[in-house]
């Protein structure tokens, strides 16, 4: 099969596919397109392309990259795309060889999830019920927190719920995760209560709508926006302002700073890993065991901080 023309072409042959064969998300296809679109234009200024790029030119965009300061988790993310991309090459009958199979990236620093303790969570959830400038408001800010705490979901996954997964007062939410891959996620009593609350608001909101000639929206979360859903920048927002409210230093706390909270809590709790792993999604549980380090430093600190042989000033 014939390479395609140039390297724009590469990559979108390349992103139809990964979204077709493997169902990557659209996160993952934008941030593909996003590296590969910094190599393809460090190849133009060396009059290079992806059919004739050599290992050594791969390596020298790489030490190009370390020059400029970038970090050595983007590093090690765009010699990832790249290899890919060669590896799709190859496989499609683009390149006789893949130039970037035996070249070896800087590895990721391995760094502990941050993470919040149950006092810090239950202020940051009464925070979003006093947060907003209407009932309503408040009630979303609740439920997605809320719910957000009580299944450890993926930014993406909560704001791009269904409101058809929410009706019925269910016990468990199906959430479709990475990959295209389903998973059932429970929900705690606390969060079923702030969900069928917020479908209150929420519908009465609709029918108004409706009444005016508008349309339905299928999210539980709707918006006016492109996305038709709250958008995952609007509610990292949002959790900085809850935690700024709460009291809680706004720089240790994310979305996904909840996720994380979610599963040490439950691990803290008697929870086993592979259970942890199936409500996270993780395709791999050596992904879910950093929470068993987490849990470790924390229990550590608790040590330090409070046993009397940890305190130098101890009195004999």
């Amino acid at each position: 099969m014939a390479a395609p023309a140039t390297n724009e072409l590469w990559i979108s042959a390349f992103l139809e596919a990964q979204a077709a064969e493997l169902g990557a998300a659209t996160n993952t296809l934008l941030a593909y397109g996003r590296d590969l679109k910094d190599f393809s234009e460090w190849l133009d200024r060396q009059a290079s392309g992806f059919a004739d790029v050599g290992q050594q030119r791969i390596e020298s965009y790489l030490i190009d990259c370390d020059a400029q300061g970038l970090s050595r988790s983007t590093r090690a993310r765009r010699l990832s795309a790249i290899k890919q991309l060669f590896r799709f090459a190859f496989e499609e009958g683009w390149r006789d060889a893949n130039p970037a199979i035996q070249i070896k990236g800087p590895g990721r620093q391995k760094r502990l999830p941050k993470t919040l303790d149950v006092a810090e969570v239950d202020r940051l959830l009464d925070a979003a019920r006093q947060t907003g400038r209407t009932t309503a408001d408040k009630a979303r800010n609740t439920c997605l927190m809320e719910v957000l705490y009580a299944t450890g979901m993926r930014v993406t996954e909560l704001v791009s719920l269904p409101v058809s997964s929410a009706r019925g007062d269910p016990r468990m939410l199906l959430v479709l995760g990475k990959g295209g891959k389903e998973r059932m996620v429970p929900l705690s009593p606390p969060a079923r209560d702030a969900l069928a609350e917020w479908l209150n608001q929420r519908d009465t909101a609709e029918e108004a709508t409706v009444a005016k000639g508008g349309q339905r929206s299928r999210f539980l979360f709707p918006s006016r926006g492109k996305s038709g859903h709250l958008t995952r920048n609007r509610f990292f927002l949002l959790v900085k302002e809850l935690a700024a409210k709460a009291g809680v230093s706004p720089g240790k706390v994310t979305p996904h700073t909840l996720r994380h909270a979610f599963a040490t809590h439950l691990l803290a709790n008697g929870a086993d890993l592979r259970s942890i792993q199936t409500l996270l999604g993780h395709a791999d549980v050596a992904t879910t065991e950093v929470y068993t380090h987490v849990l470790d430093e924390r229990l550590s600190e608790l040590v330090l901080q409070h046993h009397p042989l940890a305190k130098g000033d101890r009195q004999d």
